[in-house]
């Protein structure tokens, strides 16, 4: 039973990992000027964007961080993780 809950948590501790890895690879491609058609961009949006999408519904409902010129949710969603990370 153990050695479940320990496959699960080191399973779920390295896609957190991905995962941030990922968010901030985007990130730092967001400061880039590339095509709409690079296919490694469209791969990070494709891959983060499921993650970072349920955050940015729930700011826009409630109204918070409006009228600032950067993505909240992108932030929100890596403290987020970092904090799944830290349970883990």
């Amino acid at each position: 039973m153990y050695q479940i809950l320990y496959i699960v948590g080191a399973t779920v501790r390295v896609v957190v990992y991905v995962l941030q890895f990922l968010l901030l690879a985007r990130a730092i491609l967001s400061w880039l000027p590339l095509d709409e058609d690079n296919p490694f961009e469209n791969f990070l949006y494709a891959v983060t964007e499921p993650v970072i999408a349920p955050v940015r519904a729930l700011i826009e409902h409630f109204g918070w961080f409006e009228g600032l010129p950067i993505d909240m949710s992108f932030f929100i969603t890596f403290i987020l993780l970092s904090v799944i990370q830290m349970f883990l």
